[in-house]
């Protein structure tokens, strides 16, 4: 998917440059030989004007600046007389030849190819004046200029095509990332759903073809009973985590009132980690999710009652600047700052899998700091305790 995602940036982005590029070049083309053109034309009109308002015998004609002549015809179609400026009237066969084409062309401004020249006509009273122009100087330019716009083009449809590979590189690695993200994703919740539905599905099998005691039945009830649980809980993470951002509702919110929520749905996780929780309120209004703020604050409260040894206190301070979640337990290695919010990753999974944990506590604390336009940071020591920051938009909630 990302390959064939870079070769479609490339190609658009190639087309775009290609037709640019031809644009910009054909009309460099267009408008120098429009140019050429008009020049010669100029030229055969100021050699017309001379010739009918005559200047001193032998003077070139104004703004003649290309090889010319001009040849004057009788009404029996005779040359009658000519005058060549930078250019041999010696070959009267072939100048014969010309004048004789010329005439026959119904344009009154025309071109010769087979002879590299243009030609104006203009009626008299005693006959026709032809002009003639030599466009070899022009056929060359414009010869010139067509190779070197090719060789231009060439050049840079080779650098604008590297470019691109650059580009679409640097262009597609967000999406790469959040692509290889998600199948990450995907796979750990697999990994995760795997182990407790083929416990499942032997327990129910052993149920339904081995003969058991009824105690070792109910044994093996009762640890059906918490996988399920253990399922149900995660599943219900999953889709906070995948649909919080759809469904977020900020609005102002009591400080006190939440902080009131948070303890009463973390009274038993303290009496089971035999763990004390101090609040300090010394803000009033927050503008917050207050479901995914609560859900928030209790991750953070129960991750640091596992952290934290029996009889120790933790400690939610709040203000107008948000919230701060103090716990002095073993803390979090290192090695492991960097990857504790993300989804599935357990530092000790043998630890956190015996504590009922996921691995998905810190991913949903830091998805629902970006829902409120921030982001999370950690700060831990090993033996002293942690530090989680949460920004939210101008706001800061601090959670140590």
């Amino acid at each position: 998917m990302i390959r064939r995602l870079r070769v479609k940036f490339i190609c658009i982005n190639m087309a775009i440059v290609t037709v640019m590029m031809l644009a910009i070049l054909g009309m460099l083309l267009h408008f120098t030989r429009n140019d050429l053109e008009q020049q010669s034309i100029r030229v055969m009109q100021s050699v017309m004007e001379d010739r009918a308002y005559p200047s001193r015998p032998g003077e070139f004609p104004r703004q003649a600046k290309l090889p010319y002549f001009y040849v004057s015809v009788n009404t029996m179609g005779e040359l009658s007389a000519s005058f060549g400026g930078y250019y041999d009237l010696t070959n009267t066969e072939a100048i014969q030849q010309i004048i004789t084409l010329a005439l026959n062309s119904d344009d009154q401004t025309g071109i010769l190819k087979d002879y590299s020249l243009r030609f104006q006509k203009r009626t008299t009273p005693f006959g026709q004046t032809i002009v003639f122009v030599d466009m070899s100087s022009e056929l060359a330019t414009m010869r010139s200029l067509t190779n070197t716009c090719i060789g231009i083009g060439v050049l840079g449809f080779a650098v604008f095509l590297g470019l691109s590979f650059l580009l679409a590189r640097w262009a597609v690695k967000p999406v790469e990332t959040a692509w290889n993200q998600q199948r990450q994703f995907v796979a750990d919740a697999s990994h995760e759903l795997k182990t407790p539905l083929t416990s499942l599905l032997l327990n129910v099998n052993t149920l339904r073809n081995v003969y058991l005691p009824e105690e070792k039945q109910e044994a093996l009830l009762t640890s059906m009973d918490a996988q399920l649980h253990w399922l149900e809980t995660m599943v219900r993470k999953l889709l906070t985590l995948l649909s919080m951002k759809k469904n977020a509702k900020i609005a102002p919110v009591s400080v006190p009132e939440l902080l009131t929520q948070v303890r009463e749905l973390t009274r038993p996780i303290m009496e089971k980690y035999g763990t004390s929780l101090e609040i300090t309120c010394n803000g009033d209004i927050l503008p917050v999710d207050k479901d995914l703020m609560c859900i928030a604050l209790v991750n953070l409260v129960e991750n640091s009652a596992k952290a934290s040894a029996p009889g120790q206190t933790i400690r939610i301070q709040a203000s107008e600047m948000g919230f701060t979640v103090t716990d002095h337990g073993r803390g979090i290695p290192e090695k492991d700052l960097q990857r504790v919010t993300d989804p599935f990753y357990m530092g000790d999974p043998s630890r956190s899998k015996a504590n009922g944990g996921f691995g998905l506590g810190l991913a949903l604390v830091r998805e629902i700091a970006a829902v409120h336009g921030g982001t999370l940071t950690l700060e831990s020591t090993l033996g002293e305790g942690t530090t989680a920051r949460i920004v939210i938009g101008n706001q800061t909630v601090t959670c140590r």
